[in-house]
């Protein structure tokens, strides 16, 4: 019985295995689009499916980005700024995309776009906080997925959308957990409903990882701080912000310089004849973050916070 159960294991982990090498033809005629390109992820990606021979159109948010990446790339590598806030901004070059791919479609989407900061306790935070990282990593990656759907239905082909383990596990405060829930959300039902037009959807859920968007969370900390009421200081008091910030800088010290780890699992899902729904990046993110989400509640909550610091004021 036992044996039986194993092999029948063993023979599904071999064909999953199997579909998954298998890859698209044709890979040097297909267009991606990728937005966030000046650093980490996007610029990665950018340079590695260029290497591959792929038509890459590059997003960037400034010009100092796109002409860095344009210098380090071939010529058939093309850029354009982009800020996914500016619906504006996201229509014209919407329109700059279907004058480069014509006739055969957007081949991919990969929303890489994102922000961390500023992230702290919430109570630290305004609304005005939550929505500058919302708008970003969920609200612009809705709104150029919703402005470039249509050519990327014409090629039958791919979206891939950066979440996070922190859209399947909260363990700060801020727009970022929430904007990435949002991006699972909003991708489970796309996924769904692109089914019937042979579209494939996929999300990114790394651990992790040194890129600008972990440094920026560290350096802007203490200006939160800064800027916190002073009767909210007593409740939390000094000692609690000084060891937060440390243990901060120890999560941002501690996460993987192995960008490829991310950027292999993105570029599986746009060559693969079978993408997978989900690719969870990092040994933190496959040991630790995504099985702790499975658990109860009551145990995940005990798992997290049991090195927190306490508030002053904490009963």
């Amino acid at each position: 019985m036992w044996f039986f159960l194993a092999a029948l294991l063993v023979l599904y982990f071999f064909r999953q295995w199997y579909l998954e090498r298998q890859t698209v033809d044709n890979l040097t005629e297909k267009y991606v689009f990728i937005t966030g390109c000046d650093s980490g992820f996007g610029n990665l990606l950018a340079r590695q499916l260029d290497l591959k021979g792929m038509r890459v159109l590059a997003g960037c948010l400034t010009q100092k980005g796109a002409e860095e990446l344009e210098k380090a790339t071939s010529d058939r590598l093309k850029t354009t700024i982009l800020d996914v806030t500016n619906t504006e901004n996201v229509a014209a070059v919407t329109e700059w995309v279907k004058g480069c791919v014509g006739d055969k479609g957007l081949w991919g989407i990969v929303n890489n776009a994102g922000i961390g900061a500023p992230m702290s306790p919430n109570e630290w935070l305004t609304k005005e906080d939550f929505m500058k990282v919302i708008n970003v990593n969920l609200l612009g990656l809705i709104d150029v997925t919703l402005q470039m759907l249509s050519l990327v239905r014409r090629a039958r082909g791919r979206v891939v959308n950066m979440a996070s383990v922190m859209g399947r596990l909260s363990c700060f405060g801020g727009g970022y957990c929430p904007a990435k829930y949002g991006v699972e959300a909003f991708s489970d039902s796309l996924r769904q409903e692109m089914q019937s037009f042979g579209v494939r959807v996929s999300i990114i859920e790394p651990g992790a990882f040194h890129t600008t968007i972990m440094r920026d969370i560290e350096d802007g900390f203490e200006d939160i701080w800064t800027g916190v009421p002073s009767d909210i200081k007593m409740q939390y008091g000094q000692q609690f912000f000084e060891i937060f910030q440390r243990q901060m800088t120890e999560i941002v010290q501690s996460g993987s310089k192995n960008l490829y780890l991310v950027t292999d699992c993105i570029e599986h899902a746009l060559t693969s004849f079978h993408p997978r729904t989900r690719y969870s990046a990092g040994w933190d993110a496959k040991l630790f973050y995504i099985p702790v989400s499975y658990l109860p509640t009551s145990i995940a909550d005990y798992i997290l916070t049991r090195n927190c610091p306490k508030p002053a004021q904490a009963m």
